[in-house]
């Protein structure tokens, strides 16, 4: 990529996959795929255009809008949109490359794809955010479809801007179909779509507690980054399973407890609703029951944790903080944010791992099977529009937790199968699920004659 533009979120996704299939014996036992490496990390197809609305004071804004149709071998592109002033090219890159293969995981029929614009939701009246988005929509429209590409939600991008989103599409294709997910209930939504990927991370966890025998939540202290979606239901299901939750943040700070003054589903109730109105944790009144430390994140802040879940954003946790987590004893790290490690945090959680016997190793879970959840249940809502059909929450729940079942095992026996360890060593899930997500990809692009050899 020397000839190219610095993309460097897009390059560390890319070298994070890379790494992990070179160290195992993929290449080795499979010499081949190192082309198909190749021509999947090139995109399918960029949209890059302009959105220009309307504020209310009737000034022209423009911004600008992309879509990373990244690969359809297994599936319809699939991946979020995200609205926020960072958003940029290497951005979208490399969060629709990690989505290509956590869809993988999920084993449903989903490409991989992202998208968004740098329009900054904060701060707008609900009217210039339905402005911006039939404007967004009025383009994205003409290359968007339930069989060719379905964005959902992501950073910036909730229900009320999914709904303008939809009804822009409506009138201007005069079509209603599953174009997008994390839709309004009564309008081919899905149950469970909010909760799913902050209920998947803990599915996926307590996998990883009872595989390496360290029990169940009951009991744990769990330090969580971030208070959107991600981390209010995380947070809400490791409580209903016996943990305490003792952090939450945003990107002005941390909110941070004591043990003896951890988070109720109530206080997370209300952050909800703060959160809903784009305030700050700043904001948030707990008659002091909690710490708020300005600009920071919770990491090094939490004391002695056993779980730790980043929910917020890319590279949350640095070389500094992983440190810290493990001076404090965690057991399990699993990302909840796409990317939310740093690679030299991941480089000490991952030598941890080696160096320690099972019993009191650190494991950590990447975002692409950890939190798969969300992009899961967007999958079964597909299913249900394409039926025309409504499941019960009891049912979309029940096939969540097999589907994040399914996405630890395969990752466990797939690192087995091609990751050299010693005798006691817990398998890497960081090389299983990244190893697993590409070859099957790698297959069904070389069964479609995208790459050969």
């Amino acid at each position: 990529m020397s000839h190219l533009p610095s993309e460097p979120e897009f390059e560390q996704a890319y070298k994070e996959l890379a790494s992990t299939l070179e160290d195992s014996t993929l290449f080795r036992d499979h010499p081949e795929y190192r082309i198909a490496l190749q021509v999947s990390s090139v995109p399918e197809r960029v949209i890059q255009f302009r959105v220009v609305w309307e504020d209310d004071n009737g000034h022209l804004q423009v911004n600008r809008a992309y879509r990373v149709q990244f690969n359809s071998a297994l599936g319809p592109y699939k991946g979020g949109l995200r609205f926020h002033p960072s958003v940029n090219l290497s951005i979208l890159k490399f969060l629709g490359f990690e989505q290509i293969f956590k869809n993988a995981l999920t084993g449903l029929n989903m490409g991989g794809g992202k998208g968004g614009a740098d329009f900054d939701p904060k701060g707008k009246s609900d009217g210039e955010i339905r402005r911006f988005c039939q404007a967004f929509m009025r383009e994205l429209s003409k290359h968007i479809g339930a069989d060719t590409d379905v964005p959902a939600g992501d950073i910036g991008v909730s229900g009320r801007e999914i709904g303008f989103m939809y009804g822009a599409y409506r009138q201007a294709r005069n079509r209603w179909e599953g174009v997008l997910t994390g839709k309004g209930l009564s309008w081919g939504g899905s149950l469970i779509r909010p909760e799913a990927t902050g209920y998947g991370v803990i599915y996926y966890v307590q996998h990883m507690l009872e595989y390496a025998g360290r029990g169940s939540f009951a009991g744990k202290k769990v330090a969580i980054s971030g208070s959107g979606n991600v981390a209010q239901y995380a947070a809400l299901k490791c409580i209903e399973l016996g943990a305490t939750v003792v952090s939450l943040s945003d990107s002005k700070g941390a909110l941070v407890a004591d043990a003896s003054d951890a988070f109720t589903p109530e206080h997370i109730q209300k952050i909800a609703e703060l959160k809903v109105q784009r305030r700050a944790l700043s904001d948030f009144e707990h008659a002091g029951r909690y710490k708020y430390i300005e600009g920071a994140r919770p990491w090094v802040h939490v004391g002695n944790v056993d779980v730790a879940l980043p929910c917020a954003t890319q590279n949350e946790v640095s070389k500094e903080e992983a440190e810290a987590l493990v001076s404090a004893g965690v057991l399990v790290v699993a990302e909840g944010s796409n990317m939310g490690c740093t690679q030299d945090a991941i480089d000490i959680f991952e030598a941890q791992r080696k160096k320690k016997a099972s019993s009191d190793a650190i494991w950590y879970a990447p975002g692409k099977a950890a939190n798969c959840g969300g992009v899961a249940v967007s999958g079964l809502e597909m299913a249900q529009n394409s039926q025309r059909l409504n499941w019960t929450s009891e049912e979309v729940d029940e096939k969540l937790k097999g589907i994040m079942k399914n996405a630890f095992t395969n990752g466990l026996e797939t690192a087995k199968k091609y990751v050299e360890a010693k005798e006691g060593e817990l398998p890497s899930l960081v090389a299983g699920s990244n190893i697993a997500g590409f070859v099957k990809v790698a297959e069904a692009m070389r069964d479609q004659g995208d790459w050969w050899a």
